[in-house]
C-alpha cells in the first residue's frame, strides 16, 4: 500500500485574531445604543421678576397621594387600590369648574378642584417605596391626564390627539396642565 505523504492544507490563523478585533471595534462603533428609559418630566421655569411664584394653593385644589414603604397607596387620607387611582385623579381634575358634576355622586364638593388649571397633585413617597410601584403610580396619573386631554380634543376640535395641529395641542395642554408636586419622605 501506498502511503500519502501529502500534508493537508492549513489556513494561516495568525491574522484571524486581528480580523476579529477589527470586526468587534466596527460593530461597537456602528451599533445603536438604546437610550435609557425614564419618566419624562419638564422642570419648572425660573420665576419671572415681579411675579409671586410662592402663592399658596388652596387645600381644595390639592390631591394628596401618599405611598409608604410597603407599597400601600393612600389618597386624601383614604387607602386606595392602584387600579382606582386613575379614576380618582380624573374625578378630582375634571369637574368642569363646578362644585358638582354629573358623575360625582357621593363625592363632597370640597374634595374636587375648582378648575383643572388650578389642580395640583401632590405625590409623597417613602424612601422604601419600590421603583416599580412608583412608576405604576406615575403611569396612572399620566393616563388620567391623557384621557382628559383626549376627551377635550375630541369635544373641542372633533379630532384625535394625533391629528391636532401645534396650536390646538398647546390649547389642550393649557386646558389640562400637568401640575405635579413630588416630595420624598
Amino acid at each position: 500500500m501506498k502511503t500519502s505523504r501529502r500534508q493537508k492544507p492549513e489556513i494561516n490563523s495568525g491574522s484571524m485574531a486581528d480580523i476579529a478585533f477589527l470586526l468587534l471595534i466596527f460593530f461597537l462603533v456602528t451599533a445603536m445604543i438604546p437610550k435609557d428609559k425614564g419618566i419624562s418630566r419638564k422642570l419648572p421655569s425660573i420665576c419671572p421678576p415681579g411675579q409671586n411664584c410662592n402663592a399658596e394653593v388652596k387645600q381644595r385644589n390639592t390631591l394628596e397621594i401618599l405611598v409608604n414603604g410597603q407599597d400601600e397607596l393612600m389618597v386624601e387620607n383614604e387607602k386606595l387600590d392602584i387600579s382606582k387611582l386613575k379614576g380618582k385623579v380624573k374625578l378630582f381634575l375634571d369637574n368642569n369648574g363646578n362644585k358638582t358634576c354629573d358623575y360625582c355622586s357621593g363625592t363632597s364638593e370640597e374634595t374636587l378642584s375648582e378648575h383643572p388649571d388650578k389642580a395640583v397633585i401632590s405625590l409623597k413617597n417613602d424612601m422604601q417605596t419600590t421603583y416599580d410601584f412608583y412608576i405604576q403610580i406615575q403611569d396612572e396619573i399620566t393616563k388620567a391626564y391623557f384621557e382628559l386631554r383626549s376627551n377635550y380634543a375630541k369635544s373641542k376640535f372633533n379630532k384625535n390627539p394625533k391629528e391636532l395641529t401645534e396650536d390646538e395641542l398647546k390649547e389642550v395642554r393649557k386646558a389640562y396642565p400637568i401640575l405635579l408636586s413630588e416630595v420624598e419622605n
